[in-house]
């Protein structure tokens, strides 16, 4: 993914529009496209600053997010229920998600999902 222009860039060619340059006069100065000028002129009138947003992050975790008591209470009551018997829950309830949704959904929480069997104890240390 790209990165975004410099904010000390865009306060300078927002700061060459304030004192008079057209939008695409002052591009041209500082080497950057009419198309941002333009852009971020209107950031600093609709938020007063020309600074970029964030870039990427979670943008889907609310569909499941928003189903978290009901997943987390059937693992409560059904300890052994798998992920893909989750998967099934959920499109009952109306929700389509994939099986890796359910497993970042459990990594958030630090609950694993893992199957082992239970090891004998060690003969050899003392229990306490």
């Amino acid at each position: 993914m790209a990165r975004a222009l410099s904010t000390d860039l865009r306060n300078r060619v927002v700061a060459a529009i304030a004192g008079g340059l057209s939008r695409r006069q002052a591009a041209d100065r500082f080497g950057v496209s009419a198309a941002s000028a333009i852009r971020w002129q209107q950031r600093v009138m609709q938020h007063g600053t020309p600074e970029p947003q964030q870039q990427g992050g979670d943008q889907r975790s609310g569909k499941i997010e928003a189903h978290a008591d009901l997943i987390l209470g059937t693992v409560e009551t059904t300890p052994d229920i798998t992920l893909a018997e989750l998967q099934a829950l959920l499109a009952d309830h109306g929700t389509e998600v994939a099986l890796g949704t359910i497993w970042r959904f459990f990594s958030r929480r630090g609950i694993t999902r893992k199957k082992r069997r239970r090891t004998r104890p060690s003969r050899t240390a003392p229990t306490s």
